[in-house]
């Protein structure tokens, strides 16, 4: 007799579980958490095209976002050619903390994510930025990106958006700023006018290698096409991209020329336009004394800087350690770092200090230094001790949003910030000594950036109050502003007419005001007398002093010292320069009129017609609608996001015909607080339709993450089959016969599980769990007997039998989850990571699994991670080491490698029933220890741009080891049969385009006597 087993897999329930629970950070293994620190109660504002979700402290903004969405519905209709085939859905928050929040979108959400537009529904969120003008931008980029889904949905194969997706960053992210800045924008041209001094200029079919930001070069080049070719070729070339997949074949048919010749053309017109402008600036900067030469990393970003009043040192943010931007202390006079001050990539106390937008200020003794921060939420005003950078006292102020650009006053009493509220900014007083603060400006205008003069009697602010049109909403050029602290008063400071006047900085006599200014199209330092109103120019870059954006802060001034530092850019980088003495700061004559109008063509992109987008976003009232609509509560009800590829298969073979399919679906409301899943997979195999009942796989799961305390349920029948035939002879009614059978086993797991999971803030977080399972065994037997002498079917009979008493199982769980690490393309890198999880199980078989995980992660150098991992499982009580449990094994490659099930030979065993070095390995409870020395193939070789070059591979050599034990037994790590295994080695590892990490590893196991190095390969990320 001989039997053979096949397997008939149906739903596997490990998967599916896997698949659920990965979407909540809360349920993961390990992950950072989305906490929701608020309970946000939205409304729906309704306008002609728009559901806009808000909640009332953004009543005001959400009725001006919806008259301006519904103007850039106007324009945008108009350039594409298109209207929406739905209603377009708008989800707001009044500050990014908030939006941070939002569970519309899966995964963390960083401070320099200024809004998003998901697929799924086509969802635009975004939080109010505080500013008219940058609402307006980014709200205008977000709803490009809604336009292009809509065309996408539609003109792609197969709709859903894919067209979209198949497109580069540089084509789709360019037109979205484009469309919602215009062709003049003095930022994108710094990035140009550099990039043609380093003679760096990209080809165009260079631009999706990843090595050019897409924002930039993207809008660079629609500017180029718009101007050159016409705006109204702008809905056919993105139509034309989408169907065919290729930017460059949709410009090429709208141009006639191929890309390297539209390259060619582009390159031309960009040093014909831009090579005058640096030659009357002239290559000899006053850049002044650099601080941050030393950091040599590609696109290096030393940002932000902030002078101490006597001179002596420098904070200033800066991503020297490429694993985010961080703020640092350095020694003015060498540049040389002191200390770091905060790691915001791994800190678990802030989780944004607000590093794009602000700058901090020191107190006036030099010893203390404020920044505005977030912590657990909410807006903070944190006081470092510069000994030892230790925050000294943190101030939480509820009622506002965010906190930028705090400015300590002279006497040390007070800071004055910019906050917003409701989505707006506005200029606060706090008082140290009362602990109260005092709004200053309450209004829809920009006040930024305030600055308190040396004497104490005076603030000076950026501010858009006196340029902007409130009832057409048309946000107006930044202007600065002085506030007379006694009185209250708010008078307009005199600076430029043209362009941006932003970040005043005061000079030690109190008369006059640094700034800058992009007047002229580069953005550089300028002067002002606040009495006479006189005006100097203080630099004269050909690039452009600048911080990460146009608005971030870009200079500093030393009162006691007579020192100004500055944020420029040069060769693609930003780095921070001194400049020291009276002549240097004293300036030179503004260019006459004349000269600056010939030099404003500095911001101009190198177009040969008047482009058409720039003419409708300069016509605030086309568009605009009077009133905004009706508000109506929001009903939470859920609609389809999408539908999983469906399958059904049939075949037949000697265990009989089948038939089987199966199909998801995913469910969710507008703001992503409900979550339902669904999957069926049917299979008749071995059972029959009339069966089908107990074949088919159905789980049902819905997630409920509307407040802090996140929870779901998971109902499930999950079946399992295994098949075998048996062959062997036997007497049937008197006749000699062969008996053929067909054996089917069935194991089906039926039952509802629950989840809590409470997270204390984004790093660490409790979980709970329960859940009820009943397992029904059976077993089919077909026998069909026939004649070994005629070949005739003497019988054919089948027989069901329960192959055991069905087994009632309920559980419960408790889980601690810390994870403050940061990751790589294919392992962690820094920081920590820890899980200790105790699990009791009840009912026919009684057992608690224990579970300690720790990782951490430490970086002597840049680049390189020395990691260590000690990890122990096991099941304890009186089922743990039941045989109907599956044991643990210790071989698999993310516990001990080069002990792999298929590596082992038979002649390391004395018979198959005798291998200790395999039984080694197996038991009902265990322990691991893992050491790993891991950094970027290319390290060594000194690729130092990208923390993995060009390809993200990994070396890491490792040291593993680990013991397996049963009840009763007792490890040694010295004789016995349960000492440990051990082994070392080299491995390799891949990201596999996002889908996977792929890792071969060399393995030299130490107690397979006999056996030298191993390969090895899996799919598993680094620990």
């Amino acid at each position: 007799m001989r039997q053979i087993s096949r397997r008939f897999p149906l739903t596997l329930l490990s998967i599916l579980l896997l698949s659920l629970w990965s979407t909540p950070a809360q349920a993961q293994y390990f992950g950072r958490n989305k906490v929701q620190y608020r309970e946000f109660k939205f409304e729906v504002l309704k306008t002609e095209h728009f559901d806009i979700y808000f909640y009332e402290e953004e009543r005001e903004g959400a009725a001006r976002v919806g008259r301006m969405a519904e103007r850039w519905y106007a324009r945008f209709s108009q350039v594409f050619h298109h209207e929406m085939a739905t209603r377009q859905p708008l989800v707001l928050y009044a500050s990014h903390p908030d939006f941070e929040q939002t569970n519309v979108v899966g995964g963390m959400i960083g401070e320099g994510t200024g809004g998003v537009t998901e697929g799924l529904k086509r969802r635009v969120v975004l939080p109010l930025a505080g500013t008219l003008q940058e609402t307006d931008h980014v709200l205008g980029h977000e709803l490009v990106h809604a336009f292009q889904y809509d065309i996408s949905s539609q003109r792609a194969p197969g709709g859903g958006g894919g067209g979209i997706e198949s497109l580069p960053l540089w084509f789709v992210e360019g037109l979205a700023e484009y469309l919602s800045i215009g062709p003049v924008d003095a930022h994108t041209a710094m990035w140009l006018r550099d990039a043609t001094r380093e003679e760096e200029l990209p080809q165009i079919q260079d631009l999706d290698s990843g090595e050019f930001f897409p924002y930039r070069w993207g809008q660079a080049v629609w500017a180029y096409v718009g101007g050159k070719y016409g705006d109204d070729l702008i809905g056919q070339i993105y139509r034309d991209a989408v169907r065919s997949g290729s930017p460059l074949l949709a410009l090429k048919a709208a141009t006639a020329i191929d890309d390297k010749e539209l390259s060619t053309n582009w390159h031309a017109d960009i040093r014909g336009q831009y090579g005058p402008i640096m030659a009357a600036t002239g290559r000899a900067h006053t850049f002044g004394r650099s601080l941050t030469a030393n950091d040599k990393t590609r696109m290096a970003t030393n940002v932000s800087p902030s002078i101490s009043p006597d001179g002596r040192h420098i904070v200033f943010f800066s991503s020297r350690d490429l694993f985010s931007i961080d703020l640092f202390l350095a020694e003015t006079a060498t540049g040389k770092i002191v200390r770091k001050l905060v790691d915001t990539a791994l800190t678990q106390h802030f989780t944004s200090l607000q590093f794009i937008g602000s700058a901090g200020s020191w107190s006036p003794d030099s010893k203390q230094f404020v920044v505005g921060g977030v912590h657990a939420g909410k807006a903070v005003l944190a006081i470092l001790n510069m000994q030892n950078g230790d925050v000294a006292r943190e101030i939480e102020l509820p009622e506002v949003g965010e906190i930028l650009n705090p400015s300590w006053s002279p006497d040390g009493k007070s800071i004055a910030f910019s906050a917003t509220v409701g989505g707006d900014s506005e200029l606060f007083l706090y008082n140290l000594e009362s602990g109260t603060s005092r709004r200053v400006t309450s209004d829809l205008f920009a006040d930024l950036q305030p600055a308190w003069s040396p004497d104490g009697s005076q603030i000076a602010f950026v501010t858009d109050r006196f340029t902007t049109q409130a009832d057409t909403l048309h946000a107006g050029d930044y202007r600065l502003a002085l506030f007379d602290v006694a009185s209250g008063r708010i008078t307009a400071l005199p600076t430029f007419e043209q362009g941006k006047n932003i970040n005043p900085q005061w000079n030690p006599d109190s008369r006059r005001l640094y700034f800058v200014s992009d007047r002229s199209g580069i953005s550089n330092v300028y002067s002002v007398n606040v009495q006479s109103g006189a005006l100097t120019q203080i630099t004269n870059v050909d690039s452009g002093v600048s911080g990460i954006t146009a608005l971030s802060p870009a200079i500093s001034s030393a009162i006691d010292s007579r020192t100004l530092a500055i944020s420029a850019y040069e060769e693609g980088a930003h780095h921070i320069y001194v400049l020291e003495g009276a002549e240097q700061l004293a300036g030179t004559p503004v260019p006459t009129t004349s000269t600056a109008a010939r030099l404003q063509a500095a911001s101009l992109p190198p177009v040969a017609r008047e482009a058409a987008i720039a003419r409708i976003l300069n016509d605030p009232a086309t568009g605009l609608p009077g009133t905004t609509g009706e508000v109506e509560p929001y009903n939470a009800g859920l609609t389809l996001d999408g539908v999983s590829q469906p399958y059904i298969s049939a075949g037949i073979d000697r265990f009989g015909s089948s038939v089987g399919g199966g199909i998801a679906f995913n469910f969710s409301d507008i703001l992503g607080n409900h979550n339902l899943y669904t999957q069926i997979s049917a299979d008749t195999s071995g059972g029959g339709v009339g069966d089908l009942a107990n074949n088919t796989g159905v789980l049902v799961a819905y997630t409920n993450m509307t407040k802090r305390l996140n929870w779901g349920v998971i109902v499930e029948q999950s079946p399992y089959m295994a098949g075998g035939y048996a062959i062997g002879r036997g007497v049937v009614g008197g006749e000699n016969a062969l008996l053929d059978s067909t054996i089917i086993q069935r194991q089906v797991n039926r039952g509802i599980s629950g989840m809590l999971a409470y997270p204390f803030s984004q790093n660490i977080r409790l979980e709970f769990g329960g859940g009820f399972t009943r397992t029904s065994y059976d077993q089919r037997i077909r026998t069909i007997a026939s004649s070994l002498r005629t070949g005739r079917i003497l019988s054919d009979e089948t027989e069901t039998t329960k192959l055991a008493d069905s087994m009632n199982l309920s559980n419960v769980s408790t889980a601690f989850v810390t994870d403050s690490s940061l990751s790589g393309p294919t392992s962690p890198v820094a920081g920590a990571r820890s899980r200790f999880e105790v699990a009791p199980t009840f009912g026919d078989l009684r057992l608690t699994t224990a579970l300690a995980d720790y990782r951490h992660y430490f970086t002597p150098a840049r680049f390189y991670t020395i990691a260590v991992r000690g990890m122990h499982y096991g099941r304890y009580g009186a089922g743990g080491d039941d045989p109907r449990l599956l044991p643990l094994f210790i071989g698999y490659p993310e516990f001990v490698r080069g002990y792999g099930v298929n590596s082992f030979e038979a002649g390391e065993c004395a018979s198959s029933t005798d291998c200790p070095t395999f039984e080694r390995l197996s038991g009902s409870r265990l322990m691991v220890g893992n050491l790993e020395f891991r950094f970027p193939l290319l390290r060594p070789f000194g690729v130092n741009d990208r923390m993995y070059g060009p390809v993200p591979v990994e070396v890491a050599f490792f040291l593993d080891g680990g013991v397996t034990w049963n009840k009763g037994d007792k490890p040694s790590f010295f004789n016995g049969t349960r000492k440990p295994v051990t082994s070392g080695g080299i491995s390799l590892r891949t990201n596999l385009m996002g889908f996977a990490v792929a890792q071969i590893d060399y393995a030299r196991p130490f107690d397979r006597q006999g056996r030298g190095w191993i390969w090895g390969f899996s799919l598993t990320p680094g620990f």
